[in-house]
């Protein structure tokens, strides 16, 4: 008798616990949908789920801790293992989602990670759908062949031993100087500019922007063409040796391993 009472007991708990949670499993990109009861918080909805608040508020949009009886929100479910050659940048760009909402969703705020550590995806409802070919995107700024190769070239000559993140990011400098209205209205002008009798970028003073660029310099020029912006506006660069107190200034924005970005 005592059994059949214990064993009613877990039946009981484990039901209330199903209905509770008014989870229904929907997709392989999500563990479930969850139906908000009175008392939940997502606190008590990641610690049932196994995953984490972050997680949960990037996949569903969420602004705010705030939900509402009857409030439906997607359970993330996809999981990525760190391989060698990853970095964070890499892997947001494999999912096509925001660096930021990668680390926010699994709390990572530096560049480290390592092999074999697993991390979740957060994708928003939309982009769980069949794969589909990416089209092309529209550059943000107009440029010509040359000038992809001379900015491909700077990167090479400023960013070669750095990550990727950085290379990406030294291009979306000069991309943001030419949007900015600050500096000079082209990817060659900008790059070129002398102002008060000073190069804007060492490269072009001392030659070394005369080096063939290799592909992933290539790659990251096309992608800070096409809008890339991973310095979140930047407008200078420098790396952690400089002395320099003017530019040390300046608002920093992002580093990438030795590259530091500002505004």
């Amino acid at each position: 008798m005592k059994m059949k009472k214990k064993c009613f007991k877990s039946l009981l708990l484990t039901t209330g616990l199903i209905i509770g949670l008014s989870a229904s499993i929907h997709s392989d990109a999500y563990a479930a949908t969850h139906t908000i009861a009175k008392g939940d918080t997502l606190y008590k909805i990641s610690m049932a789920y196994n995953t984490s608040v972050s997680n949960i508020m990037v996949a569903n949009n969420l602004k705010n801790y705030d939900l509402y009886v009857g409030q439906v929100i997607n359970i993330p479910d996809v999981k990525y293992t760190v391989q060698a050659g990853d970095t964070l940048y890499k892997i947001s760009q494999k999912y096509n989602i925001s660096l930021f909402n990668l680390r926010q969703a699994n709390n990572i705020w530096t560049d480290y990670i390592y092999v074999g550590q697993v991390l979740d995806i957060p994708l928003l409802p939309a982009d769980i759908a069949e794969e589909k070919p990416v089209a092309a995107s529209a550059p943000v700024v107009n440029y010509t062949a040359q000038e992809l190769d001379l900015l491909a070239r700077l990167i090479m000559a400023e960013a070669e031993s750095q990550p990727y993140e950085a290379k990406v990011a030294v291009g979306s400098v000069v991309v943001n100087r030419v949007k900015s209205g600050l500096f000079a209205p082209t990817i060659s002008g900008v790059i070129n500019q002398n102002i008060n009798g000073y190069y804007q970028f060492t490269p072009v003073e001392n030659g070394w922007i005369n080096r063939p660029a290799n592909e992933d310099c290539i790659k990251a020029a096309k992608e800070a063409l096409s809008g890339v912006d991973t310095t979140k506006g930047a407008l200078f660069y420098y790396d952690d040796s400089s002395t320099n107190q003017w530019i040390l200034s300046k608002p920093v924005a992002i580093q990438y391993g030795r590259m530091i970005f500002a505004y």
